[in-house]
């Protein structure tokens, strides 16, 4: 007998998979169940980390469907910092190994995680340099204001020339800081004004409101052994307000319900109480594949990321397997997106670090 929704977290929760778990399913049509284990209470506000990077895509599309934004255009007509690029000979060489770019970082390279600019996996001089910089993507807030963290990777070189490769992560916090540039404001007050006020995401932005910082549980990470090491506090730290400092590069926190509102006007078709959001041919460029076949080399992300999987605007797209055409993405505090073909879509939010335990969970409820 196949187990129910709140059988399956029940059992995650008991075997210690997490703390607490929250998910929301529902689809296109109206339809929506929260459903709670554990210590995670159904509204609670949390981190949700790269689950941002679809929000920022969104607000990119949306610039481009007003004619303000065209996704082929140079970085540095608003972003200066990053004209004339330098790149290395090879990922792995010295940092005064390098070449002239041959063409500007774009727009779309930054919505494909094609900048040059990004994680690696591998050791090397241009790892240790983000580590000692503080650049370098963890689970860790920012360490950074987004000025300070821009000028910092701006001293950096390429690791690839723009469009020749993959990387993922550090093209999204530029286009944070691009998206606040091209609007003249500062980036919440507009992902506010055109995407969560519009969707009723009251309870989304990049900090929690001191009077609602009671709602923010802790954080945790596994520590190999069995038991759970606390990593940020609850009801305080870096994600209550006031912002230590301009967050436009950083990460959002949200509730189960407020994403729900931002998937189902993705699932559909970019449409939310008889308004558009982003357009419908834009949403398809959106969930659509486009990283070519020769960027998914093994190097590019962790071990067998690419089975199956493509990457469009800020979201990973099944390319093949009983979910063809299923589009979303994760964060790295255990939490998780998918939106299906049909119009259903499913959040599923811990506070957890991901590891094989929150992997596990995600593919219990696929």
């Amino acid at each position: 007998m196949t187990p129910s929704l709140q059988e399956l977290l029940d059992r995650h929760v008991a075997s210690g998979t997490a703390p607490g778990i929250v998910v929301a399913d529902g689809d296109a049509a109206g339809r929506l169940d929260i459903l709670s284990s554990g210590d995670l209470s159904v509204d609670a506000i949390v981190r949700i980390q790269s689950m941002t990077k679809p929000v920022l895509a969104v607000a990119t599309l949306q610039l481009v469907q007003e004619g303000r934004l065209d996704l082929d255009a140079p970085v540095q007509r608003w972003v200066p910092e990053l004209a004339d690029r330098r790149v290395l000979r090879t990922p792995q060489s010295a940092l005064d190994e390098v070449v002239r770019a041959e063409s500007p970082i774009t727009v779309r390279h930054l919505l494909t995680n094609t900048s040059g600019y990004g994680m690696t996996t591998a050791p090397g001089p241009l790892r240790d340099a983000m580590v000692r910089g503080r650049t370098h993507a963890s689970q860790a807030p920012v360490a950074l204001g987004a000025q300070d963290w821009l000028d910092a990777l701006a001293e950096l070189p390429l690791m690839f020339q723009p469009g020749a490769g993959w990387r993922y992560h550090h093209s999204f916090g530029i286009l944070g800081i691009l998206l606040g540039r091209i609007v003249e404001r500062p980036l919440p007050d507009h992902l506010a004004d055109e995407i969560f006020d519009s969707l009723g995401m009251v309870d989304t932005g990049y900090t929690v409101p001191q009077q609602q910082a009671h709602r923010l549980p802790a954080a945790h990470r596994h520590d190999g052994a069995g038991a759970l090491i606390e990593i940020e506090p609850a009801g305080s730290g870096f994600y209550v307000a006031p912002a230590p400092f301009d967050l436009s590069h950083a990460e959002l926190v949200s509730t189960a319900s407020d994403y729900a509102a931002f998937s189902r006007m993705l699932a559909s078709g970019g449409r939310a109480g008889g308004r558009t959001i982003v357009q419908p041919g834009l949403l398809d460029e959106m969930r659509t594949d486009r990283v070519p076949a020769r960027l998914k080399t093994p190097d590019s992300f962790f071990p067998g990321f690419w089975d199956g999987l493509g990457w469009g605007y800020g979201v990973a797209v099944q390319t093949d397997g009983p979910h063809r055409g299923r589009y979303g993405w994760s964060g790295g505090l255990g939490t998780d997106v998918y939106i299906d073909p049909d119009g259903s879509f499913r959040v599923i939010l811990t506070q957890i670090e991901m590891g094989a335990e929150t992997m596990a969970l995600f593919a219990d409820l696929a």
